[in-house]
C-alpha cells in the first residue's frame, strides 16, 4: 500500500494531496442548504398565500389554526403575542426541521459545508481536536431518534392532504373529483417524504437492527430489508424531498397570488 509522509508538513487549513475538486460538494451543500433555510424560514413568516382552493402548502400542515378552510382548530388564538407576527406555519415547522436537522445523512453534509469538519476526506480541518457528539450541544443530535416518530404522524396529515386535494368546490359550493397539477405536486411529495422517512437509519435499527438473528422474525426481516432498501439511497431521498417540499409551496403561493393557474386533468 502507498503511504505519504506528512511530517514537516505545517498544518494549515485545505492542507491535502489530493488533486481533484474536493471543495465542489461542500460548497453545493453550503448554497442548496443556504436556499432552503432562507426560502423557508421567508415562506413561514408570511402566513398568508400557503392554500389554493383544496391544496395547502406542506410548510404549514397539519393547519392548527389559521385563517384558511384547511385548518383544523380554528382562527388566529386570543393568546399568541401582539409583538410577533402570527403564521400557521411556526405549530408545525419546527418538527420536520429538527428532524432533518438532526437525521444522520444531513449531519455529515453540514458538518463539513458550514463546519469544515472536515471539509472533505483528506483534507484538513480549521481545528486540532475531535470532540465528537459526545458533548454539548452535539450531543442533543441522539433527539433525531425520537422525532422520527413525530415525522411518521407528519407523512400521515400530508397523505391527507392530498385526498382533499382530489375535491374541488364550484361555483354552487358542491365538491366534486378531479385531479389537478396542484394534486400531483402534492402527492409526489408524499412520495418522496415517504421514501425519506421510510429510509430513516433510525426506523432501519427499530424494526431489525437490533436483532441478533433477523432470520428468527420473518415479519421484521422484510420490514429490514425494505427499509434497508430505501436507506442506500438516503441521501437521494434527503435532497429531492427537500426541495420538491420547498417546490410544493412556491406552486401553491403562486397559484394564490394569480402568477400561474392550476390546469385540471380531470
Amino acid at each position: 500500500m502507498a503511504e505519504i509522509n506528512l511530517s514537516g508538513t505545517k498544518y494549515r487549513f485545505g492542507n491535502t494531496y489530493r488533486k481533484d475538486a474536493w471543495w465542489a460538494y461542500p460548497l453545493f451543500v453550503f448554497l442548496a442548504l443556504s436556499l432552503f433555510v432562507v426560502y423557508v424560514t421567508w415562506a413561514a413568516w408570511q402566513g398568508k398565500n400557503y392554500w389554493y382552493g383544496p391544496y395547502l402548502s406542506p410548510l404549514y400542515s397539519p393547519e392548527l389554526f389559521g385563517p384558511s378552510p384547511h385548518r383544523w382548530i380554528g382562527p388566529q388564538p386570543t393568546w399568541w403575542p401582539s409583538m410577533i407576527r402570527f403564521s400557521p406555519a411556526l405549530f408545525v415547522l419546527w418538527a420536520p426541521g429538527l428532524f432533518r436537522l438532526t437525521c444522520y445523512y444531513y449531519r455529515g453534509a453540514y458538518y463539513k459545508a458550514f463546519w469544515a469538519d472536515p471539509p472533505s476526506c483528506t483534507v484538513s480541518e480549521p481545528r486540532k481536536k475531535y470532540w465528537g457528539e459526545n458533548s454539548f450541544p452535539l450531543i442533543i443530535q441522539n433527539i433525531h431518534r425520537y422525532f422520527l416518530y413525530v415525522a411518521l404522524f407528519f407523512i400521515l396529515f400530508l397523505s391527507y392532504d392530498v385526498w382533499k386535494a382530489l375535491w374541488f368546490t364550484d361555483t354552487s359550493g358542491n365538491k366534486s373529483f378531479g385531479i389537478g397539477i396542484g394534486t400531483l405536486v402534492l402527492a409526489v411529495n408524499v412520495v418522496l417524504l415517504s421514501g425519506y422517512t421510510f429510509g430513516c437509519h433510525s426506523l432501519r435499527h427499530l424494526v431489525g437492527g437490533f436483532i441478533d438473528r433477523l432470520s428468527g422474525s420473518p415479519v421484521r426481516r422484510r420490514a429490514y430489508i425494505c427499509v434497508s432498501c430505501l436507506n442506500r439511497r438516503h441521501m437521494l431521498w434527503a435532497w429531492m424531498s427537500l426541495f420538491w417540499v420547498m417546490f410544493s409551496d412556491v406552486y401553491i403561493r403562486l397559484c394564490a397570488i394569480g402568477v400561474w393557474s392550476d390546469w385540471r386533468i380531470l
